[in-house]
């Protein structure tokens, strides 16, 4: 049995994992992923009751109960990287021995849902609306270095790559489906669904000129008008689909809920994104735990 390395798992002096800062018994059967650290507050005030609570960098995390349900929540700062930083290091918690440092025989699956801010890419996906990611298209590259073990949706992935005439010099695109035990759960008539893309960046790779110049000036128009066996591309933002490749990878469960602050398309922004956060955060506490 393979032991891994001090310098590939790394502990602190009290034993929690390097960066989250969190030990095997904080570990929640149901995590929420949120970007913002203050959003964690947002989210845990809702709870009947506080276990425990630790930040470390960005990486702030409360666990609670609600309505008889154990939930932890944690912020996982913006972007990619960090949601590989965050998943992997919560995977080691429940699914690594940390005194033998060896992989466990009996692995454990979690529920992941991730409660965050999204530009919507359409005019009928209007700003304060709740977006739930049936699929996640990541322009990152991070699941790229991990071994494939068939979790791509190539047909799909060819199809958009072929639509967008997309530059091969970049990272191909991937796309991962969510969790369909919970999208049952969380998905409504109340709620849009579709692709969520994941971009490495806020400016350049989401399209946004300050005094760069673009790669490709119409791939958000090519994003947006993608459209293939009835899936389009909803909204842009920075998480989702990591989340969902690396769930898939691990065995975990996983969905992605945006509260739509910007319409891309037609240019607007919510005029109260906090209440607009807050709808997204009630409604899906609400069908977490009921």
């Amino acid at each position: 049995m393979r032991t891994i390395g001090p310098s590939e798992l790394i502990l602190n002096p009290d034993g929690s994992i390097y960066h989250i800062n969190l030990k095997p018994e904080h570990i929640a059967p149901t995590i929420i992923f949120v970007g913002d650290q203050n959003r964690v507050e947002k989210v845990a005030r809702h709870f009947d009751d506080i276990e425990f609570s630790a930040q470390k960098r960005e990486f702030k995390t409360i666990v609670g109960n609600l309505n008889g349900k154990r939930l932890m929540v944690i912020s996982t700062g913006i972007g990619p990287d960090n949601i590989d930083i965050v998943l992997n290091e919560i995977d080691a918690l429940v699914n690594i021995n940390l005194n033998t440092r060896t992989v466990k025989n009996e692995l454990t699956s979690l529920q992941i849902v991730r409660m965050g801010t999204s530009g919507s890419l359409h005019k009928d996906i209007p700003v304060d609306s709740i977006v739930l990611g049936k699929y996640g298209l990541g322009f990152d590259g991070v699941l790229h270095s991990y071994e494939d073990k068939g979790i791509f949706e190539t047909e799909l992935e060819n199809a958009f790559i072929d639509h967008c005439n997309y530059a091969p010099e970049k990272s191909r695109p991937y796309i991962v489906r969510n969790s369909s035990l919970l999208e049952k759960k969380l998905l409504s008539d109340q709620i849009f669904s579709g692709i969520t893309a994941t971009a490495g960046g806020f400016y350049g790779p989401q399209g946004r000129v300050l005094r760069l110049a673009l790669q490709d000036n119409d791939l958000n128009h090519k994003i947006e008008s993608f459209e293939y066996k009835q899936l389009r591309v909803t909204n842009l933002e920075m998480e989702t689909s990591v989340i969902y490749g690396l769930s898939k990878l691990l065995g975990h469960h996983a969905v992605s809920m945006n509260a739509i602050i910007a319409n891309r398309a037609n240019l607007t922004f919510s005029k109260d994104p906090y209440a607009a956060v807050e709808k997204m955060i009630q409604y899906t506490l609400n069908k977490l735990t009921t």
